[in-house]
């Protein structure tokens, strides 16, 4: 898809939290947004904390994808009846880079559930890739990579 042939950057996101909020941010400390679920904004809070004020494009793309998609987990872990540990998180990585004299951006996906059976964490890794309006729209036109982590 995107023959990506050198990573000119990336942006990175972890986000971690409980049903009541979601926080997420970078390692670089360049998101500083806050955003609220669409539908029952009460139930959930995005917040994107960080002291610079310059995000990259792909920062924020990580940052606003990594929010919804762990919106999803959750929807996904309460329908099969999965209690999340508290320290379940999502780690997103935007890399934009150039192949064949183009610009291409290519992810890597990581959802983090320590102490889920790997087929259960799959399965919810999966179903929210099926759920998060970012993942549909990414699917078919750049690289993905989905992964989950257990321990």
């Amino acid at each position: 898809m995107s023959n990506i042939t050198q990573v000119l950057l990336t942006g990175k996101t972890r986000t971690t939290g409980a049903d009541s909020a979601i926080f997420s941010g970078n390692h670089e400390g360049k998101l500083n947004i806050a955003l609220s679920a669409p539908g029952n904004a009460s139930a959930r809070s995005y917040v994107f904390e960080a002291v610079e004020a310059h995000p990259t494009a792909e920062q924020l793309f990580a940052g606003a994808w990594s929010a919804c998609y762990s919106g999803a987990v959750g929807i996904v872990a309460k329908q099969m009846n999965v209690t999340l540990p508290a320290d379940t998180a999502v780690e997103i990585e935007v890399d934009l880079g150039v192949g064949g004299g183009a610009y291409f951006i290519q992810a890597r996906l990581n959802l983090i559930v320590p102490g889920i059976a790997p087929d259960v964490a799959t399965a919810i890794a999966h179903g929210a890739d099926a759920m998060c309006p970012y993942s549909k729209a990414t699917k078919g036109n750049i690289d993905v990579v989905l992964s989950v982590v257990t321990n």
